[in-house]
Order: C-alpha cells, then sequence, then structure tokens
C-alpha cells in the first residue's frame, strides 16, 4: 500500500533524550502496565500497544498511544508526537513497512492495515480526536506541521 509521509515541520516543541535509555525504560513500563490492563484504558485514554518494524534498525519496536475507536475494527491514532516538529519514530516505521503492523488492544493482538488519513476525511477525525482529547489542540498550535491521522484496520 502507498503511504505518502507527512513532512517534518519548522518550528515545534522540543522532546530532549527522546531515545535516551530513560525514556526507552519509561516506553517500555508503560507498554507493559497498558498489556495489563484489560480495560484498554490508561492515563485517561484509549490506549493501544502499536507494534512496529524500525525503518532503519529492522527491530520490532512497541510503543503505547492514545487510540480512538473507528467502528468495530478500526482505530484511529495521531502523529502529534507532543507536538514536535518532527513525526515520531513509529510514523516512520509504519510508512517503511505497512504490512508489518500489530496492535494489541483490549488484551488481544490483531494485525491491522494502516491509511493516513486526507481531506474531509482527516478533518472529520481531526474534530473527533479533538472532542475526545482536547490535549491535541495544543499539539497542533505548537508546531507548524500538520499531524498525520492513521486509521488502522484489522486485516483481513
Amino acid at each position: 500500500m502507498a503511504f505518502e509521509k507527512t513532512p517534518s515541520g519548522t518550528r515545534g516543541k522540543s522532546m530532549p533524550g527522546v531515545n535516551s535509555p530513560v525514556s526507552k525504560w519509561v516506553n517500555n513500563l508503560m507498554v507493559r502496565v497498558a498489556r495489563g490492563r484489560s480495560s484498554g484504558r490508561f492515563m485517561g485514554m484509549d490506549t493501544l500497544v502499536l507494534t512496529t518494524t524500525g525503518a532503519k534498525s529492522g527491530q520490532r519496536r512497541e510503543t503505547l498511544l492514545a487510540s480512538f475507536p473507528d467502528g468495530d475494527n478500526a482505530w484511529l491514532i495521531c502523529a502529534a508526537f507532543g507536538g514536535n516538529a518532527k513525526n515520531p519514530a513509529w510514523y516512520h516505521n509504519i510508512a517503511a513497512h505497512p504490512d508489518q503492523i500489530e496492535i494489541q488492544v483490549r488484551g488481544r493482538k490483531v494485525k491491522v492495515t494502516p491509511a493516513q488519513l486526507t481531506g474531509e476525511e482527516r478533518a472529520a477525525a481531526w474534530r473527533r480526536i479533538t472532542t475526545d482529547l482536547p490535549r491535541f489542540n495544543g499539539y497542533a498550535t505548537t508546531t507548524d506541521r500538520e499531524l498525520p491521522i492513521i486509521r488502522l484496520t484489522a486485516a483481513a
């Protein structure tokens, strides 16, 4: 599937140490805690564990993300990265290996197919995301890049 990446911006929130050992340890801890929750909620929001293959390393990577159910077998995620000028690594991983994505949601693993939303479909999803989690509005105003929204649909 073609996956056209949204370019990085020129301004945004700095994320110092995002690849530091401490940051990686915290991410792994959050993933483990989230996996143990059958409700799929963590820190007041619906979440999923996204598993991708590293664009450069080829290694499996897991990231805990806010998620927005989109029907019975689809979920929306947003590459906000806290308003950083750059897109998060998991976004590049999806673009590099769109056929190797899996999520864990509410205790079940699901192989998914990504689609980046554009136009009115993206606008409608953005309204829904910012209604559910208003903090995403702040991420959008911190950076000048358009925050990518991806629909993950359960693979047939």
